[in-house]
C-alpha cells in the first residue's frame, strides 16, 4: 500500500506538466555519418517568448577555495520569483560575463554551490550550453517523467540547463562531460522534468537522460555512445531503452536499479531495465507529439528502410536510438531536416482548413489542446495538432559542427538561426571569438526593437503568415543565397585563420571574432531589408513590383471552393430560400 501510494503520488506530480519548459529536437551526428568528418550536434530551442539571447560567456581564472554558485533554472518549471528566476531573463549577474550583468534588474538568487576549479573555459549561452572553446557541443530536449521534483536549496540544486553549463566550463570531451554531470546529480540532487542531452565532441557522441528521484534527493541518469556511422535524434521522449551497466558503451547512475525496485518501477524478473519505461509515461501532450518527429526525420535520412509513421504505442521500439543515413549529411543537409513541416506527407501542415488559402503551416495552441503526460489517464482529447520539427514558436535552433583537424578555436562552428528553422537563415561563429555581434545578445521579447536579430527574423516569420506560400519563396531564395556563401566563405575563412594561428594564435582570435560580427551583422541587415521589400510586395494582399504593382492574384483554385465564393452573388435573383428583409 505504501508502496502504491509514492507511486501515485509521482505521476501526479508529472501530470502538473503542461509544457512550461521548451519542448526540443535535438541530434547528434557522428564522424562516420558526417560528410566531411566533423561531428555535429544539433537542438531547437521551441522556448515560446522566453530569452532568445545568444550570449558568449569568456573564460576565467578563479581564486583558491571559491565557489561556483548554482542558479536555478527557468526553463525547468518555468519563473519562480523566490530564486529571481524569469523565461524572460535566464540570468543576471556576474558570474557569466558583462552580457548577464544588469544593475536594473533583480540579481539571479543561487540555490547552492559547489568548488570553482582554477580556470573555466569560455563558451556559448542560451537556454543551455551550446558550445565551449574546446569544441565540446551539447543538444538538448525536455522529456516527461514520473516525478516532477521542486528545486529544493542545497539539496536539489541542479537542472539540466546548470549542469551543462558546468560542463562546458570545464571539460573538453563528451564523456567527461557526462561522468562530470552524473557526479554532479548523484552529489547534489536533481529537479525539474526528464531530460535528454546529446553531448559531442570532436571525436565521438554521448546521449545523457536525466529525471528527478522518487527518493527526494540525489537523481536517476544513464548515457549511451552514439555508435559511429550513424545518427541519434531525440524529441520530447526519452530515448535510452534496455540499461546493461556493463556494456561499456553505456553509464549508469549507481543507485538507478535499486531505486526502480524499491519504487515498484522494475523487477530483476523482467530483464534488463527499459529506462524509458521505468521513469516516464512516455509522450506528454499527445500521441505522437514526440514520435512523428523522430519518424520523419529518420524516415528523410534512411529512406531506404520504409519506416511506418503509425505504431502501436508511445513505447515503441520501431525507431532504434540511432540509424545508418543512406547518404552522409552535411551541415546544410541538417539545416533542411530542421525546416521540416512534413512537407508531401499525410501530415503536411501547409495542408487543410487551417493553413488557410496561402499554406500556412503554423498551428496556434489554446485552451482546447492537451497538456501533461499521454500516460494520464483523466486525459480528454478532443483533437490535437501535429508537431512539426520547425515550429513557429521556436526561439532559436542551431548546429554545432566540432572538426577535430583544426586547432580548437579554428574547428569549433556554432551555425546559429534566430527564431523558426523554417524561415531563419543560418549564421557561422567561430569557437575562437572573444565576442559576438551585439545584435544576436540583444533581446527583449516584450518589447520590438530594430537592434536585436532575434527581431529581424521573427518579425519576417509573423509576416509570411499574410501570404506564406508566397512569401517563403521569396524567404527560401533569401536563404540559399547567403547560406551557400557562407559555407564558402567558412572555407577561406579556415584557411587564412589556420595560417595566422601558426604565427600568432590571439591575432587568429581577433581574425575570427572579426569575421563573425562582420557576417551577424550584414545578415541581420539583410533580413531587415527583406522585411520591408516583404511589407511592400505583398501590400494589400497583392503582389506588387516597379511597374507592374496591384497584380491581383486572388486565392487558389481549390480554395474557392471551400469559401463562400461560389454562393456570391452572380444575378440580381434571389437565391432560392435566402429570405431577404
Amino acid at each position: 500500500m505504501k508502496k502504491a501510494a509514492i507511486i501515485f503520488l509521482a505521476v501526479s506530480l508529472a501530470l502538473v506538466f503542461v509544457g512550461v519548459a521548451a519542448a526540443c529536437t535535438t541530434m547528434l551526428v557522428t564522424k562516420g555519418a558526417s560528410e566531411d568528418g566533423s561531428v555535429m550536434v544539433a537542438h531547437s530551442d521551441d522556448s515560446e517568448l522566453f530569452d532568445q539571447r545568444l550570449v558568449y560567456v569568456p573564460a576565467a581564472d578563479h581564486e583558491p577555495g571559491s565557489m561556483r554558485p548554482v542558479y536555478y533554472d527557468a526553463s525547468s518549471l518555468g519563473d519562480r520569483p523566490e530564486y529571481h528566476g524569469y523565461e524572460l531573463r535566464r540570468y543576471v549577474g556576474k558570474d557569466r560575463g558583462p552580457t548577464y550583468v544588469d544593475a536594473q534588474q533583480p540579481q539571479s538568487i543561487p540555490l547552492g554551490a559547489i568548488p570553482q576549479v582554477a580556470h573555466t573555459y569560455a563558451y556559448y549561452d542560451g537556454s543551455y550550453a551550446i558550445m565551449n572553446e574546446h569544441q565540446l557541443m551539447f543538444g538538448e530536449c525536455t522529456d516527461g517523467a514520473k516525478v516532477q521534483a521542486e528545486p529544493v536549496p542545497g539539496k536539489l540544486i541542479f537542472y539540466s540547463a546548470e549542469l551543462g553549463r558546468v560542463a562546458a566550463e570545464r571539460c573538453t570531451k563528451a564523456k567527461e562531460a557526462v561522468e562530470l554531470i552524473g557526479h554532479l546529480i548523484e552529489t547534489y540532487g536533481y529537479y525539474g522534468t526528464g531530460e535528454t542531452l546529446p553531448i559531442g565532441d570532436t571525436e565521438e557522441g554521448w546521449v545523457m537522460e536525466m529525471a528527478p528521484s522518487p527518493e527526494g534527493r540525489g537523481g536517476l541518469w544513464v548515457a549511451q555512445r552514439v555508435p559511429d556511422g550513424e545518427v541519434f535524434v531525440a524529441a520530447n521522449e526519452l530515448r535510452i531503452r534496455e540499461v546493461d551497466p556493463n556494456d561499456p558503451n553505456m553509464m549508469v547512475c549507481k543507485d538507478l536499479h535499486a531505486i526502480a525496485q524499491k519504487h515498484g518501477w522494475w523487477k530483476p524478473e523482467d530483464g534488463k531495465l527499459d529506462w524509458l519505461r521505468t521513469v516516464s509515461q512516455g509522450e506528454y501532450s499527445h500521441p505522437y507529439y514526440s514520435l512523428r518527429r523522430v519518424w520523419r526525420l529518420q524516415a528523410r535520412m534512411a529512406p531506404s528502410q520504409e519506416k511506418s509513421p503509425w505504431v502501436k504505442d508511445g513505447f515503441t521500439k520501431e525507431y532504434p536510438f540511432s540509424i545508418k543515413p543512406d547518404q552522409k549529411l552535411s551541415v546544410r543537409d541538417v539545416m533542411s531536416l530542421y525546416r521540416d513541416y512534413y512537407q508531401g506527407t499525410e501530415f503536411d501542415q501547409s495542408k487543410g482548413v487551417t493553413a488557410g488559402p496561402f499554406g500556412n503551416p503554423y498551428r496556434y495552441p489554446g485552451p482546447m489542446d492537451a497538456g501533461g503526460d499521454t500516460g494520464d489517464p483523466n486525459a480528454k482529447l478532443k483533437g490535437a495538432w501535429e508537431r512539426p520539427i520547425s515550429i513557429f514558436r521556436c526561439g532559436y535552433s542551431y548546429i554545432c559542427q566540432a572538426r577535430g583537424w583544426l586547432p580548437d578555436p579554428i574547428g569549433g562552428v556554432v551555425w546559429f538561426g534566430p527564431d523558426e528553422p523554417m524561415s531563419t537563415c543560418y549564421v557561422p561563429f567561430y569557437a575562437g571569438v572573444t565576442g559576438i555581434a551585439a545584435s544576436y545578445s540583444t533581446c527583449d521579447t516584450t518589447a520590438f526593437s530594430r537592434d536585436s536579430a532575434w527581431w529581424a527574423f521573427n518579425f519576417v516569420a509573423n509576416w509570411a503568415g499574410l501570404k506564406y506560400s508566397y512569401m517563403i519563396k521569396d524567404i527560401q531564395q533569401k536563404q540559399e543565397a547567403i547560406e551557400l556563401a557562407e559555407v564558402e566563405g567558412l572555407k577561406e575563412m579556415d584557411r587564412q585563420a589556420l595560417e595566422l594561428y601558426g604565427k600568432d594564435p590571439e591575432k587568429a582570435r581577433e581574425l575570427l571574432t572579426k569575421y563573425c560580427q562582420t557576417q551577424a551583422d550584414q545578415v541581420v541587415e539583410d533580413w531587415w531589408n527583406l522585411a520591408w521589400n516583404l511589407v511592400a510586395r505583398y501590400d494589400d494582399g497583392y503582389v506588387n513590383a516597379p511597374g507592374k504593382m496591384a497584380q491581383e492574384v486572388g486565392y487558389p483554385e481549390d480554395w474557392y471552393d471551400k469559401s463562400e465564393w461560389p454562393h456570391g452573388p452572380t444575378s440580381y435573383e434571389k437565391p432560392q430560400g435566402k429570405q431577404v428583409d
